[in-house]
């Protein structure tokens, strides 16, 4: 079953996507948690579904039968996530990449939708193209039961046929972030003109959704249905945290609007010398002071930054004998921020890039360090009514 985040510009969650090819400059990626959940899901049905529609077939026939039927959910999840893109692109919004996930894809867009009417027709693609291939699948096996085709291929296709309806269904339910929760957010952001009320009356119909799903695999763990439970508590579990991820970064949104890197950034930061040991960077920084982005300056003078990525690298014996200037990141255009440049700009670069933290550099000096957690610490001291006064700008209806 597939918990659609159509969309969101949330690139930093597929840091480690693998890409396997491209398609009409859409670039088609994997988290490694899908290969996890495909083994599954082959496992699942070669030992336990198809074994019960063709009883008498070896279990190489149930194998095969898996893996083709896999394949097939693969092709379906993608090209739901195309459809969601080629209406993007259509409306505007570029498409940097699709990647499938534990529970199904996310096109990644370099940009939200501007208006109520891109929301929708954007939202309501994906569902349109699994009804599409429900429809399709059971043409097809249709087809082939009437030339007498195997048993194993109408049972595939008809399984395909039936979870695109439940992939098609599911995502319609109006709870945000799943397409349907997006099409309802459309729909109050027309009425409304308020994008963000909208949002936060979506997401609730989302938190709604999440913990009505926990509540039912509870109960079916109680019935002893431990793997379905199981799934839907965890299904329930992806839904909550994804509708209260999509609005903390919309309340961001909200809250940077017209704001610079400088009313966000940290100031007067933590720096350290390259003449330092690395032990004593780790004990009296990274431990002691709790931060993981550090630049390196002399006498004034921003040379770099060293962060946990550099001393991962490094084995732990040799942290006594290794100084900073020997392995700090040198000064790095990407890791550096203007202190004027507006806080939607620096949202796209890390939807874009994945970098999380940043030095914050006017004329070759180091004014400050801008990190997600900086930009967390500002957004939760905003008074809640202070959003919901704000208006998305009428770009279009």
């Amino acid at each position: 079953m597939q918990a659609d985040k159509a969309y969101e510009p949330e690139a930093i969650m597929f840091a480690n996507a693998v890409k396997l090819f491209s398609i009409n400059n859409f670039d088609i990626k994997i988290a490694p948690g899908w290969v996890l959940i495909a083994a599954l899901i082959t496992w699942s049905l070669s030992h336990q579904y198809f074994p019960q529609i063709l009883p008498n077939a070896p279990p190489a026939v149930h194998l095969t039968m898996a893996i083709c039927t896999m394949l097939g959910l693969f092709a379906s999840l993608l090209l739901h996530e195309l459809a969601h893109s080629v209406i993007a692109r259509h409306l505007g919004i570029e498409i940097k990449s699709i990647t499938l996930f534990l529970f199904g894809g996310v096109a990644e867009m370099t940009q939200e939708p501007r208006s109520a009417r891109a929301e929708f027709w954007i939202a309501v693609a994906g569902p349109a193209m699994s009804f599409c291939l429900a429809f399709g699948f059971w043409i097809i096996g249709a087809f082939a039961a009437g030339t007498n085709a195997s048993e194993a291929v109408i049972a595939v296709l008809s399984y395909l046929g039936a979870v695109n309806l439940v992939l098609a269904l599911f995502n319609l339910l109006p709870a945000f972030p799943l397409d349907g929760g997006r099409v309802l957010r459309a729909v109050i952001w027309h009425q409304t003109d308020d994008a963000l009320k909208a949002t936060r009356m979506a997401t609730q119909s989302g938190t709604i959704l999440a913990y009505v799903l926990m509540w039912l695999g509870v109960m079916a763990l109680f019935r002893g249905a431990v793997i379905s439970g199981l799934w839907t508590i965890l299904i329930g579990t992806f839904v909550l945290l994804a509708a209260r991820a999509s609005l903390a970064q919309h309340l961001l949104k909200y809250a940077s609007d017209g704001r610079t890197v400088r009313s966000f950034m940290t100031h007067n930061p933590t720096t350290v010398s390259p003449d330092a040991m690395l032990s004593d960077v780790i004990h009296d920084i990274v431990l002691g002071a709790r931060k993981s982005f550090v630049p390196v300056t002399e006498t004034g003078v921003l040379l770099g930054y060293i962060d946990m990525s550099v001393i991962a690298g490094i084995d732990r014996e040799n942290w006594a004998n290794t100084r900073v200037g020997d392995v700090f990141v040198g000064l790095d255009p990407a890791a550096m921020l203007d202190p004027d440049l507006a806080i939607s700009q620096v949202t796209d670069i890390i939807t874009q890039t994945g970098r999380r933290k940043f030095m914050v550099v006017k004329d070759h000096e180091l004014l400050g360090v801008l990190t997600i957690a900086d930009l967390a610490r500002v957004m939760s001291t905003q008074p809640q009514n202070t959003f919901t006064s704000v208006k998305h700008s009428k770009i279009e209806k």
